[in-house]
């Protein structure tokens, strides 16, 4: 709870010029300007952890912009402000990525991680305001991606992956993910988890 912007700019102060790892975890104030004193601060990294931060695609860019050459890890679960547009962008972006988690990112907000009977009149329920939550497509085309992790990611109803290199893909509870909609060219996949999916899915 103490992972704040301020931590941030104390570790930016602190000349750790050649860091490579970082993960601040659950820091729900870490914003896009603390993303913006990483960046400015750590030109190598290669693995960046910021779950549960509040940044947005306006940070994701800037990830982007600063580690293409270096950065093989990214992971961004519980992050409410990326949205599906941001995951592909990063994708596209970083070609050295070879782990991405975006579980939680993307939620249908009325629905439990569990997987509940009532899925229809969850749908039903859902206000206006919040339908852009729901339905959401994933495209990702990767040639170094090697485990990719979705789970609770239940506002995807659409998933098309043309990595080569993938090993690993977590679907746990994309409950609203349909059969039709998922397309895998993935020759090298071995692992897929998928509890509380549907049951053609699985």
């Amino acid at each position: 709870m103490r992972l704040s912007h301020a931590v941030v700019l104390a570790l930016t102060a602190s000349n750790l010029r050649g860091l490579r790892l970082l993960s601040l975890v659950l820091g729900s104030e870490i914003t896009d300007a603390s993303v913006a004193a990483i960046a400015s601060s750590y030109s190598k990294l290669e693995l960046l952890d910021l779950s549960g931060s509040s940044i947005s695609g306006s940070g994701l860019g800037m990830i982007c912009n600063v580690f293409p050459e270096t950065l093989s890890k990214l992971l961004l679960a519980l992050c409410p402000n990326i949205i599906s547009s941001g995951i592909q962008f990063a994708a596209a972006q970083l070609p050295c990525l070879e782990l991405m988690d975006c579980g939680m990112t993307i939620c249908d907000p009325n629905s439990e991680i569990s997987n509940e009977e009532d899925n229809d009149s969850d749908l039903q329920r859902t206000p206006n305001s919040k339908l852009h939550l729901i339905y959401q497509k994933l495209i990702i085309k990767h040639s170094q991606l090697k485990k990719l992790s979705l789970w609770g990611y239940s506002a995807l109803d659409a998933l098309y992956l043309n990595c080569p290199q993938l090993i690993d893909l977590d679907l746990n509870s994309c409950k609203y993910l349909h059969p039709e909609r998922l397309l895998l060219k993935c020759p090298n996949l071995r692992s897929v988890h998928a509890s509380g999916c549907q049951d053609m899915l699985v």
